[in-house]
């Protein structure tokens, strides 16, 4: 399993595009290292990358957070994010791990043959002895709609052990009470992933119902509710501890993307 060319510096990734033939498609893995979505993705995408010939294809993989430069390029709110691009025009966008929409996606924009037959990821993960992502991809296309937003929600409440469901970002929120929010968390150095839900409809609404909860921001601690501003504001008042597991030296802090 070959795997994908990972970007660490925007150096780096200057340089790389830069060296690309106009023609090759560029698929680009945003990812976080604590977001364990994103350890099966790549699992993914490296099956996939096996089944495509290298001269016309190239495969990178950016950690949303230390490459924050290119995050925010391609408006990055949330991991695993997959993008999409030839000769510097984006193409598509998948968010989310529903391995099923990546690998339709990609052989939308790429398709190779052998002998005449065409293939794709999942038989060459198959072949090679791949079985879990044959079996993780089969399960996402039998979800039907409903299912399938339930299930990237259970992903996502625990894509961080501190997950933020806000509006905008941490350096741009976009109300007052998600605002507070992230003060409350930078104040007390918490490391946490946040999700823009005004950059995803199905999120923003189908969160709602999933939680129980109809108002945001809303916080998630190791994948269970804590609540909104002031049930977290009252839970500090309670145990001002209550963050300490989860925080981090300041230099550390917050999650650039997720």
């Amino acid at each position: 399993m070959a795997p994908l060319q990972d970007i660490n510096t925007p150096d780096e990734w200057s340089a790389h595009v830069a060296a690309l033939p106009s023609s090759t498609l560029l698929v680009i893995f945003f990812h976080a290292p604590w977001a364990a979505p994103c350890t099966q993705m790549r699992a993914v995408l490296e099956a996939l990358a096996e089944d495509y010939p290298k001269e016309g294809t190239s495969w990178v993989a950016v950690n949303a957070e230390e490459v924050s430069d290119v995050s925010e390029t391609y408006d990055v709110t949330a991991v695993p994010y997959i993008v999409l691009q030839r000769n510097d025009k984006v193409l598509e966008t998948i968010s989310g791990s529903n391995a099923a929409l990546v690998r339709k996606a990609i052989e939308g924009h790429v398709q190779k043959t052998t002998n005449g037959v065409k293939t794709n990821g999942v038989e060459a993960a198959k072949a090679e002895g791949g079985d879990s992502v044959d079996i993780a991809v089969q399960e996402e296309e039998q979800l039907n709609p409903e299912e399938e937003i339930r299930k990237r929600l259970e992903g996502l409440v625990k894509a961080a052990p501190v997950m933020l469901f806000m509006k905008g970002t941490p350096n741009a929120p976009q109300c007052g009470f998600s605002r507070q929010m992230v003060n409350i968390l930078r104040e007390r150095s918490v490391k946490y992933g946040f999700f823009n839900i005004l950059a995803d409809d199905d999120v923003r609404q189908g969160l709602k119902k999933f939680a129980d909860w109809p108002t945001y921001p809303q916080l998630w601690v190791s994948g269970e509710l804590v609540g909104g501003l002031d049930i977290v504001k009252e839970e500090l008042d309670n145990d001002p501890e209550f963050f300490k597991e989860f925080s981090v030296p300041a230099k550390e802090e917050g999650a650039a993307a997720a």
